[in-house]
């Protein structure tokens, strides 16, 4: 043990001697009855409850301090950060932290992202840094620029108590894809700030409980298997082309299965999350939620299976929810039918073999618009893809990877759907290839993706639109 750790072991000792001593000088204060001793006692009852506090934020710092040295190897294990950034999972990685009261600790984490892009299509969901696949209505040209939306910062807390055996904490997390200050010459270079997750957590750690309660990752989304991507991270490869799921507020409860023994561990996860639509009437009742999505009390019902070796893990997900297209208001008039069933099912994983990463992913389902599916059209269209990542680490530095992604709706629903074709789009295919240099707290990569569009403009005819991007990326976390 270090010498400062030995130091601060010492200090909530003292200060427990200290509450202990004090504890019956206050109980003889409570029996001399006089208006003095009373004051005497108040003080002394003040001072154990202050001492107590300063004990609890003692112990939550020299936690964090033994778990540090875990944690820093962490970071240096082969393109980490390209991994665990796009998700961000609420982890202590053993950095610095501050108290915002007694007892209770705040982290403070994050990443700077920069990357220089060129492509020769406009694309979906955005150029840059949000790109997924080419637009039906892009023509050929060219676009260049440099995008610093991906970088990110969130604070954990910890150290929270509810009662018996709960304890808790949360995290608020933001990145800076909410648009740009205006359209003028100067608005891109001030992007807007975004609320990505804004969750508390309720943990019973003898149990194996967790309930999460706020906004968070859907349980569709793959946070254990999300594409590895130093260009990609809020929007990863394969996003809305293979991978579904979205954030929303709603409420999770996680339950380890076989809590405290050895070998593969099994989780149960079930979530019930807010409504989602586009539309009806999209220009007004998107405001406020007055979308189909919040139509009644008809929330997004998941539930998820999770197991997981020591080099492996697997999960498998099922979705429902059903919308009411009449509107709040019930009086809008609706397209093809009044209601649409929501249902999707989901399996993937990751593996880990030697120097070797594979990541992999399958989902099928119908009426999935509002999870990112259906290529975000949003109707009772069936829609079947997945994703498959494939990284070698040649060593503990250097890491390249190649990833394949593909959503195919169908052809004769999304004609139905929307408007006969008018704008209909019949299938996505992405590739792309990815490689990384990581050292310490920084990574280096250059990426390139290769995306092709199939659309329809009359239900009759096809038409293919392809782009490539290749992008030049700089991380540095903190």
């Amino acid at each position: 043990m270090s010498p400062t750790l030995v130091r601060r072991c010492r200090a909530p000792l003292a200060l427990g001697v200290a509450v202990a001593f004090s504890l019956p000088w206050a109980a003889s204060a409570q029996t001399t009855g006089s208006t003095g001793d009373s004051t005497r006692e108040q003080q002394l009852e003040q001072r154990v409850d202050q001492l107590e506090q300063e004990v609890a934020q003692l112990k939550a710092m020299i936690q964090t301090q033994q778990q540090q040295p875990a944690s820093q190897t962490a970071q240096g294990a082969p393109a980490a950060g390209a991994q665990n950034v796009a998700a961000a999972p609420a982890t202590n990685t053993g950095k610095p932290v501050f108290s915002s009261a007694p007892g209770l600790s705040v982290a403070l984490h994050g990443f700077i992202s920069a990357s220089a892009f060129s492509q020769n299509k406009s694309f979906v969901y955005g150029n840059g840094q949000n790109a997924e696949y080419p637009s039906s209505t892009s023509t050929n040209g060219t676009l260049s620029g440099v995008d610093v939306r991906n970088t990110r910062f969130w604070l954990d807390f910890s150290g929270a108590r509810l009662a018996g055996d709960w304890t808790g904490g949360g995290r608020i997390e933001m990145d800076f894809f909410g648009g740009y200050n205006g359209t003028g010459a100067y608005a891109q270079q001030q992007p807007i700030p975004r609320l990505r997750q804004a969750y508390m957590d309720l943990v019973n750690a003898d149990s194996g409980s967790t309930v999460r309660i706020g906004q968070q990752w859907d349980l569709l989304f793959p946070l254990d298997s999300v594409t590895a991507s130093l260009s990609h991270i809020a929007f990863p490869l394969g996003f809305g082309t293979g991978m579904i799921g979205w954030r929303y507020p709603g409420v999770v409860w996680m339950q380890d299965l076989n809590h405290g023994s050895g070998g593969v561990q099994w989780r149960l996860d079930m979530g019930a999350f807010e409504g989602s639509w586009n539309g009806p009437d999209a220009a007004v009742n998107n405001i406020n939620y007055l979308t189909a999505g919040n139509a009644g009390f008809r929330p997004q019902v998941e539930a998820r299976l999770h197991v997981q070796g020591a080099n492996w893990l697997a999960y498998a997900v099922a979705h429902y929810s059903t919308v009411d297209l009449r509107g709040v208001s019930g009086t809008v008039a609706t397209p093809v039918q009044s209601n649409v069933k929501s249902v999707g099912y989901e399996v993937g994983g990751q593996w880990k073999p030697g120097p070797w990463v594979f990541r992999a992913n399958a989902y099928t389902g119908k009426g999935l618009g509002e999870v990112f599916g259906d290529l975000s059209q949003f109707g009772d269209i069936k829609d079947t893809g997945g994703y498959l990542q494939a990284g070698y680490n040649f060593t503990p530095s250097w890491n390249l990877s190649a990833v394949y992604a593909s959503s195919k709706p169908n052809k004769d629903d999304v004609i139905r759907w929307m408007g006969n074709g008018s704008t209909g789009l019949l299938r996505s295919r992405q590739t792309g290839m990815d490689l990384t240099y990581a050292a310490g707290n920084y990574e280096l990569g250059v990426e390139w993706l290769y995306g092709w569009l199939d659309s329809t403009t009359n239900g009759i005819d096809t038409k293919t639109t392809s782009g490539n991007q290749v992008s030049l990326s700089a991380l540095y976390h903190f």
